[in-house]
């Protein structure tokens, strides 16, 4: 487990403060609109989308189902081909040993492909300690570390800054990490980009280790795969002589047929493309072509726990496309830091305490960090029942009980500060479960509905400091069937 919830806030505070801020909300609001409008016009090209994303959902549960074989198969096509398989059951075991494999090349500076499986584990952070400087290449990424920032989104980490303010950053950021701006750089995107292809270029040519992640790896043949929009990645998979991947277990797929349906679903999810600008795939070495030297290295990192989770395990056929938080309203407004994560959002949400455990108080709140309004599961190209997962967890978080973690079975506590609605959902079940109480307790609320308060007191105060009591209507719907149809039906 990596150190990123530790000290974070409860997502209600967290989310507080960038509702404040208003140019954030512009930001995102005009971002997300953006991108799912496209997204749904690419989806909509496709007469057998419906079909493909059920073939891309049971390629995932089958996968997940036989996780242990088709992993083993990996190593063994890998291994074959050239590479070195390293096993990592945690981010501190990840990052020692990426960390020694750079170090036994002698360099101390790395270039990275975007990857969130090293964002998870803070591998930069662990690569510094050690004396070694990992240089991010994936434009936004380049912006969120000059920025000394944080990612906001799956698909677009600096979705949170606008023109302006990359501007400044590469104005008084970029000299001390390589080559400065140019004079005079404005915020046209164009000059922007190339500002940052002049910065980077410098990196490709002096670089010897590449660090990178995966979209896919292809058990049948060993085959790592890497989708982006930049052409950046390529460069870091190619030039080094050192190629160091860090990819989560569950990236696994069988076959190359496999293979092919995700490669349709993942650009119309993402970034509204009928085919991704650039797809770059890799097995083992090739004398004289590319690096010299493969790693791979097969981060578990709480996945096998997630595993274990009937429910839960949905989550980890997750394919990174960010749909879900394009739609999501909670995530329009409170931005991706709020998550306390490097996966915000819906999937975040149900991902995060699966990855890292409900212990802390950022991951106890990020189940509850949803409406629930199931726009998320509508929009996911691989048909993650994203609602199903947050009640899941919210169960889990208030009534504690049987779970995996770090691969022993435990029973967790009921997290602190929910006993009120502990206690209201067990009278509420008593009541249900009894009809004539529940007859009778309808009905005196119906009879007494004109006392009812604007505002509910205690606990459940925090409900309605956003939300209005829904209205008492003047007969309970029992009583309403019984005398308008229910005698007619012989009804009693």
């Amino acid at each position: 487990m990596n150190t990123t919830s530790l000290g974070m806030p409860a997502f209600p505070k967290a989310a507080r403060e960038a509702l404040n801020n208003r140019t954030l909300r512009g930001n995102l609001r005009h971002a997300t609109h953006t991108i799912r409008a496209k997204r749904a016009r690419a989806v909509a090209e496709v007469s057998d989308w419906a079909e493909l994303r059920e073939a891309g959902k049971r390629i995932k549960d089958h996968t997940l189902r036989h996780l242990d074989g088709y992993l083993e198969q990996l190593e063994e096509s890998v291994t074959a081909a050239g590479g070195t398989v390293h096993w990592a059951a945690d981010a501190t075991e990840a990052n020692r040993i990426v960390t020694e494999l750079v170090r036994a090349t002698g360099e101390s500076e790395v270039v990275k492909v975007k990857s969130m499986a090293t964002q998870e584990i803070e591998l930069n952070e662990a690569l510094e300690a050690a004396g070694i400087h990992a240089y991010e290449t994936d434009l936004a990424e380049l912006i969120v570390q000059l920025g000394e920032d944080r990612p906001s989104h799956i698909l677009v980490p600096a979705i949170h800054r606008n023109r302006g303010e990359i501007r400044d950053i590469f104005r008084t950021r970029m000299a001390s990490w390589g080559r400065p701006a140019p004079e005079g750089l404005s915020d046209d995107p164009a000059e922007l980009a190339e500002a940052a292809r002049l910065h980077l270029r410098e990196k490709f040519l002096w670089a010897k280790v590449g660090v990178s992640g995966a979209n896919f790896m292809v058990a049948e043949t060993g085959t790592l795969v890497v989708v982006e929009s930049e052409g950046n990645g390529r460069m870091c998979l190619t030039l080094p002589e050192t190629l160091i991947s860090v990819v989560g277990i569950e990236k696994v797929v069988p076959t190359w047929r496999d293979l092919e349906v995700f490669l349709q679903l993942l650009p119309r999810s993402s970034t509204a493309e009928r085919m991704n600008p650039y797809t770059s795939m890799w097995t083992g070495t090739t004398d004289g072509d590319g690096p010299r030297a493969f790693h791979l290295v097969l981060l578990d990192n709480g996945r096998t726990d997630t595993l274990a989770d009937e429910v839960g395990r949905q989550a980890l056929r997750c394919i990174r496309c960010s749909a879900c938080l394009n739609v999501c309203p909670v995530y329009e407004r409170a931005g991706g830091h709020a998550y306390g994560s490097v996966y915000p959002g819906p999937i975040g949400a149900v991902l995060s305490p699966q990855l890292r455990g409900t212990a802390s108080e950022i991951d106890a709140s990020l189940p509850y960090a949803s409406s629930l309004c199931g726009a998320c599961y509508e929009v996911c190209p691989v048909a993650i029942d994203i609602p199903e997962v947050l009640v899941h967890l919210r169960e889990r978080v208030v009534e504690g009980g049987p779970a995996v973690r770090d691969g022993n079975r435990v029973v967790l506590k009921p997290a602190r500060g929910h006993a009120a609605e502990r206690a209201a959902m067990r009278a509420a079940g008593w009541a249900l479960a009894r009809p004539g109480v529940l007859r009778t307790g309808q009905r005196l609320a119906s009879r007494t509905r004109g006392f009812r308060p604007r505002t509910l007191p205690g606990p459940g105060r925090a409900w309605t400091a956003t939300r209005d009591l829904p209205a008492v209507p003047a007969e309970p719907f029992r009583d309403w069937w019984l005398r308008t149809r229910g005698r007619k039906d012989g009804a009693r």
